[in-house]
């Protein structure tokens, strides 16, 4: 009886979920056989993709935005020599499969290995600048090909047509339909029959303890690589049979998120569960794209993101809370963050230390106060603009750097407070300052409310859940094309004060640079204060913070709150600078583009925060075209790989050397320095010498 219950709680947690999405799909959005059976191809494409992730999950513990880029480029390559050559499907096909299991071990063994002992959140960061460097390589590789190709159908290699309930199928569907699960298939055997399966599968488990026991964790790693770009390209090339494939383009962050949804139904780790919650959600998505239900009935693709948004969260809710050992130390890895030392008390009291502070800020200072009189006007609203997104990433510092809480939701506070901030200017007449301060409001109910799933969930699980909302927001929530309460308008600036004319680029830059400055001093203000050292503990240990009476989850609620208010105020400062709403301006790509940008800058500080912005968001307004991916990825990679704790870091890196010189020169003792320094101990004397020594001078001597 025992081994009954125990067999279906298994086959439960198999097909529970997937039972589920399918129940929702045939109650809320039911179709045609014919429909039905072509979610299902669609569904089989997401699956390959997802599992591929889930594989690199179980190795690495991170979670791998070049999934699709890993593929893409094998399946561009493949796609364009068939349509412009007269090579066969099989041997391009083939062909690719080598290519993707090459640049997949590749990608593992020259950029993934170096980050081996990074932590996690480190490691996703590379595997986002990875995809950048890959798409990069995309928008080259037409090139090869004389830019003739840009989307087009792969022809199947036989001819087979036939209907089904309605719809017209051909050979492409048929090979996904065979192609697909036999690929999964064979990974899932690979795994549970071969002795390498086995080993990968027990170094996913334990890695530290694996290597230990002399289980090359390493070599494994590669080939798990291998097989992920070996599935992500069947998804690629195949789906260029079904719906073409968009040469130069990267994957869409909606397919992005159909495989998260299908890894957070099976867990991250369920191989079985994922591929058939991919199978249930391409279903589902036919169903939302064939019906076109809304709240306002009306039809659009638009609401397949939500959709597939909501079951993502839902799983995530309705989740066990802490349910293994793996999750929690899964979940700890997401949460590392360096904490800036700040000047020692013996050395901030000296005069050379306060003039050179102070002239270092004056320097500063006058630079950025006098730079918009020294260029054009194009660069002054670039410069401008980056102050506003010094915002966002100051808000990713409090959220993650400050409380560990994995947030990719902060373009859709932006979008929020951008949208709260127009309506209170244009349409109720608010002066600026208090527009802001409504939209910072607007953005701390919004960030509370969303933050409530931070309480269940952790690291990886809180990023997928914030990524749906900031998917959900820009796709349906914010879109004119459902709400009328979005604002369509030219957004005026109103005089500041009801004095000070603002239609100029100058004076909104300084308008930028003032509300910059004075969200920075408060938030380290908030740094320095009680609730900055609650976030920290809280980051550092949540449960002996517990211990000590402390509330985590208004801990929790609170950095999201404060994250919350400042990005929404970028949002409304935003939306004055375009003098516009648009949506494209908001992307939830952007959310991930900020996240890096606090990463690489260092999520410690503050000036990290300030110092990663600068460098992404400055790079991409100031290198021109495709050269824009370099910033976004070789320079990322650079900066991870050379200054791991991020470019705050190697600025507090230099000047903690200096103090250590102005200590030395005045000889003054900094225990907090002093312990830092390596010492290396005399040697111990050669007592058997000196006993010899001592004994012959003994003998001379008598």
């Amino acid at each position: 009886m025992t081994g009954l219950t125990g067999r279906a709680k298994r086959s439960l947690a198999t097909f529970g979920p997937v039972l589920v999405v399918l129940g929702v799909q045939q109650v809320l959005f039911p179709v045609p056989a014919g429909v039905f059976l072509h979610g299902v191809i669609i569904g089989l494409l997401t699956s390959m993709v997802a599992v591929g992730m889930a594989l690199i999950y179980r190795a690495n513990r991170v979670l791998n935005f070049a999934q699709g880029d890993l593929g893409y480029l094998p399946a561009s390559l493949s796609v364009m020599i068939v349509i412009t050559s007269s090579v066969p499907w099989l041997v391009a096909f083939g062909a690719g499969i080598a290519v993707a299991a090459a640049l997949g071990a590749a990608c593992e063994l020259l950029i993934i290995r170096r980050f081996f002992k990074a932590p996690r959140l480190v490691l996703t960061v590379a595997t986002l600048g990875l995809s950048q460097l890959l798409a990069f390589g995309g928008l080259l590789l037409p090139r090869l090909f004389d830019n003739k190709v840009r989307s087009q159908r792969v022809e199947p290699p036989f001819v087979f047509d036939f209907d089904f309930g309605g719809q017209r199928f051909n050979a492409n569907h048929l090979l996904v339909l065979i192609i697909a699960p036999l690929a999964m298939a064979l990974v899932g055997l690979f795994l549970q029959k071969t002795a390498v399966g086995v080993a990968i599968r027990a170094a996913a488990d334990r890695a530290e303890r694996a290597s230990l026991l002399g289980v090359p964790v390493k070599g494994l790693h590669t080939i798990v690589w291998a097989i992920a770009g070996v599935l992500a390209f069947l998804a690629l090339f195949l789906r260029s049979g079904v719906v073409g494939l968009p040469i130069g383009s990267a994957l869409s962050l909606g397919i992005l998120l159909r495989a998260l949804a299908a890894l957070m139904l099976g867990r991250m780790t369920n191989l079985w569960t994922i591929a058939l919650s991919g199978v249930a959600i391409g279903v589902l998505q036919m169903g939302v794209d064939w019906n076109g239900i809304s709240l306002l009935d009306q039809r659009s693709p638009l609401l397949i993101e939500p959709v597939v948004a909501i079951v993502a969260i839902a799983a995530l809710l309705v989740r066990r809370k802490d349910v293994s050992r793996f999750e929690n130390d899964s979940a700890s890895s997401w949460s590392a963050s360096d904490e800036v030392r700040p000047v020692p008390p013996e050395l901030s009291r000296l005069p050379e230390v306060k003039v050179v502070r102070w002239g270092l800020l004056a320097v500063l200072g006058f630079g950025v106060m006098l730079l918009p009189h020294y260029v054009d006007t194009d660069t002054n609203l670039k410069v401008s603009l980056v102050f506003i997104y010094v915002l966002v990433a100051a808000s990713i510092v409090v959220v993650t750097g400050w409380a560990g809480q994995v947030s990719l939701a902060q373009v859709a506070f932006m979008a929020i407070g951008a949208v709260a901030g127009a309506k209170a200017s244009n349409e109720w007449g608010f002066d600026l300052t208090l527009s802001l301060l409504f939209a910072g409001v607007v953005g701390v109910v919004t960030a509370v409310l969303i933050g409530l799933p931070a309480l269940r969930v952790k690291g990886l699980f809180l990023a997928v859940t914030t990524l749906g909302f900031g998917l959900a927001t820009s796709n349906w929530l914010l879109s004119p094309r459902f709400f009328e309460f979005v604002p369509d308008y030219r957004v005026e600036r109103l005089p500041l004060f009801g004095k000070v004319d603002l239609n100029s680029p100058t004076r909104i830059y300084y308008v930028c640079l003032a509300v910059a400055v004075l969200v920075l001093l408060g938030l380290q203000g908030v740094r320095k204060s009680r609730t900055g050292r609650v976030l920290l503990a809280l980051r550092e240990n949540e449960r002996a913070v517990q211990a000590f009476g402390v509330s985590a989850t208004r801990a929790k609620l609170t950095a999201f709150a404060i994250s919350g208010f400042v990005a929404a105020v970028a949002g409304g400062l935003y939306v004055h600078h375009q003098q516009a709403y648009d949506l494209e301006s908001y992307d939830p790509g952007l959310s991930i583009v900020m996240f890096t940008a606090a990463v690489i800058g260092g999520l410690g500080s503050l000036t990290g925060g300030v110092l990663g912005a600068v460098f992404l968001e400055g790079g991409y307004f100031l290198l021109p075209g495709n050269w824009r991916f370099f910033s976004s990825s070789i320079g990322v990679m650079f900066v991870l790989l050379v200054i791991p704790g991020g470019l705050g870091s190697l600025v507090y890196r230099l000047r903690d050397l200096w103090l250590r010189w102005v200590a030395d020169r005045n000889s003054i003792p900094v225990p907090s320095m002093i312990a830092d320094r390596r010492v290396e101990s005399p040697p111990p004397p050669d007592v058997t010498k000196h006993t010899v020594e001592a004994a012959t001078g003994e003998m001379v001597g008598q």
